[in-house]
Order: structure tokens, then C-alpha cells, then sequence
């Protein structure tokens, strides 16, 4: 009994400094571009480039919900950003996203069996979200009908305002996330307040090497913590309650991304549980669905704190853009899930691969077309 509860107590630190070594990773790459991200979406000038621009931005700052919530302030503003063009950067930024997934995933990449199972559970997210914008995008480029149809919800909404919500992850964690950067600052001999204003790119650099070694020490003993603290009657739990069907799985998901506000936290949660084989990519898949759902609930609230319709007709968009997305790729989820297996069974061949494939999608495809469009 005693060693069960100091195992439990392991666990919640080890979850705790898991978050931790997420929003830190974020907050890095808020230090290399956040403000570089907004030039980048305010640069916009037709929709092909919005969407690689959304790739690249999200892949940058590491969060979609603060590039839809800057695409909403851009909204907002006269003629900042027309909406035909916000639409398809929305689109990007659910791609650029899920490169977190990859990244945690790196942290089984020395136990083979184990890794398989986590890239397989982080590239069906990459798959899916592809997947969705090739289908989707030459739709809403020549009929607008994701834009239509969120102009047609966002004026049952119009009037609202004023509702704000914080993720109770980012509260707990926050507190330490701030003294790294203290610590951070007095290493370096400036202040808090200069690190932060200045978006020291050094002191970027320095976080994100602290989350990367923090996400590979956390996630070796997470693993195993996990199977030693009663595996089956976990698996059991997951089965016969959380995902126990594909409509239960996608809620979970949906409703604790909702709360914590960041999809990369909520699919970066079951990297660790599909590497120690505690869930399959058959009941992984519907929950990074709902993941996408919930993060929209940010751009949301943030369009209705603004008051502007345009804005909100941005958010609906997004929502909409995952609906439909869904709506196609739940009776065709064979196919992602059948890429992200095909993709594991080469990195367990070569490990390079994940590396050669963030590169590619995450930056040198979006730099390439944006290059070509401009």
C-alpha cells in the first residue's frame, strides 16, 4: 500500500514537470517568433500563402491557439486581414501544431518498441490534420463556404462579449515556468522584465534545451512508473471508461482540451501511455479529434471578447474547418491510421526519419511555397 501511494505521488510530479516541459517548450519558441509569426500573418496577401503561413507560424510559436487568437485580432482590426485569407491560415496552424506530438515522442526513441508506439500516436494527429486540408482547402479556395457558413452562426453570436477562461494547467505550472526564467535571467545578468521584452533569442534557446532534457528524463520514468503502477487494472479503466468507445474517446478529448486550452498538451498527454502499450492508435485516433475541437474553444472566447462579428466569424471557421474535417476522416479513419502505422514501422528502421520529416513539412515546404506565392 505504501509503495502504491509514493508511486502515486511520483506519477502527479511526473505529470506535473510534464507540463511543465510543454508550456516551457511553447514558451521558447514565443522567444524565437511570436512577434516574427504576426508580421508573417499579417503579410497575407492571398490564400494559398495564408495556409503555409499558418504552418509555419504555428510551427514556430508552438501553439494554435495564439496564432487563431492573433488571426482574430487581425480580423478585428479594418482590413488588417481580409477574411477569405484568414480562413486558410486557421487551417495551417492545425497542422503546425501537432509537431509537439513528434517532439515528445523523442523521448522513447532508445527503447525501439516503445518509440514505434509513440510515433505511430504522435503522426496520426499530422496525418489526420493533413489529410483534412487537402480535401478541405481547394473546397473553401474556390467556393469561400467555410467563411459563409461561419458568418451565418457567428450572427446568431453577435452582441456577445466579455468571456474569458483560464487554462487551471497553465495557473499550477506557471509558477515554475516563471522561476526558470528568472533563473534564466539572473545566470545571464539582466532582468526578467529584459529577457521578456526583448525576446532574447539566447534565452530562448537555453529554455528550450531545459523542456527538451526535462520531456526525455520525465518521460523514461513516466513510462515505466506507469507500468509498474497496476498496468491492467489501468488498461482496464481506459477500456471500459475513457475510450471505451470512439464517440466517449473523442468527447474525453474534446472536453480536456477545452479546460486546459491547449491541444499540444492534451495529444502530448498520451504520447507516454501508447509508448507503455496502455492504449492502441485505434482509441488514440478519435481523441486527437476531439482534441482539435476544444482548441477552438480559445480563438472563441477571444472573438467574443472583442465584440467584432468578423472575429467570431473567424472562430466559427475553425470550428467548422474541424467539423468537417471529422465529418469526412471518422468513416475514412483507416487511412490515417494506416499512414501513421506505415510511417512508425520506417522510423523503427531509421530514426532519422522524424527528424527529416518535422524539417520538411513544418518548415521547408511552408518557406518553399511561400517563396513561390509571394
Amino acid at each position: 500500500m505504501k509503495t502504491t501511494i509514493l508511486k502515486i505521488i511520483l506519477l502527479s510530479v511526473l505529470l506535473y514537470l510534464f507540463f511543465y516541459s510543454i508550456i516551457l517548450l511553447g514558451e521558447a519558441f514565443k522567444y524565437f517568433g511570436s512577434d516574427f509569426a504576426k508580421k508573417l500573418i499579417s503579410a497575407t496577401n492571398n490564400p494559398g500563402i495564408g495556409l503555409f503561413m499558418g504552418i509555419l507560424a504555428t510551427s514556430i510559436i508552438q501553439s494554435s491557439s495564439t496564432t487563431t487568437s492573433i488571426v482574430v485580432a487581425l480580423v478585428g482590426g479594418v482590413e488588417a486581414l481580409p477574411l477569405v485569407n484568414a480562413i486558410p491560415i486557421v487551417m495551417g496552424a492545425n497542422i503546425g501544431t501537432s509537431i509537439t506530438n513528434i517532439l515528445i515522442s523523442f523521448g522513447h526513441v532508445t527503447r525501439k518498441v516503445e518509440f514505434r508506439r509513440a510515433t505511430a500516436a504522435a503522426v496520426v494527429h499530422d496525418f489526420f490534420n493533413v489529410l483534412s486540408v487537402a480535401v478541405i482547402f481547394p473546397i473553401q479556395y474556390y467556393t469561400n463556404f467555410l467563411g459563409k457558413s461561419a458568418e451565418f452562426i457567428a450572427a446568431i453570436f453577435e452582441g456577445m462579449g466579455g468571456l474569458k477562461f483560464a487554462s487551471p494547467i497553465k495557473i499550477i505550472v506557471n509558477p515554475l515556468v516563471t522561476l526558470t526564467k528568472y533563473i534564466i535571467a539572473l545566470t545571464r545578468g539582466i532582468t526578467l522584465t529584459d529577457m521578456t521584452h526583448a525576446r532574447d533569442v539566447t534565452s530562448g534557446i537555453i529554455m528550450m534545451i531545459i523542456a527538451f532534457i526535462s520531456i526525455i528524463i520525465v518521460l523514461r520514468y513516466l513510462s515505466k512508473t506507469i507500468k509498474t503502477l497496476v498496468v491492467h487494472k489501468t488498461e482496464i479503466f481506459f477500456n471500459q471508461y475513457i475510450f471505451r468507445t470512439y464517440l466517449i474517446s473523442m468527447i474525453f478529448g474534446m472536453i480536456l482540451t477545452a479546460i486546459v486550452q491547449s491541444s499540444s498538451i492534451t495529444t502530448s498527454l498520451i504520447i507516454p501511455l501508447a509508448g507503455a502499450g496502455i492504449l492502441t492508435l485505434h482509441q488514440i485516433y478519435p481523441y486527437t479529434l476531439g482534441a482539435n475541437i476544444g482548441t477552438t474553444i480559445t480563438a472563441m472566447l477571444a472573438s467574443f471578447s472583442t465584440g467584432n462579428i468578423t472575429s467570431v466569424t473567424i472562430a466559427f471557421s475553425h470550428l467548422l474547418f474541424n467539423i468537417f474535417g471529422i465529418s469526412i476522416f471518422t468513416p475514412l479513419k483507416s487511412l490515417p491510421i494506416l499512414l501513421a502505422e506505415k510511417y512508425s514501422a520506417l522510423v523503427e528502421k531509421n530514426r532519422i526519419i522524424p527528424i527529416i520529416f518535422i524539417l520538411t513539412i513544418f518548415f521547408v515546404i511552408p518557406i518553399l511555397f511561400i517563396y513561390i506565392l509571394l
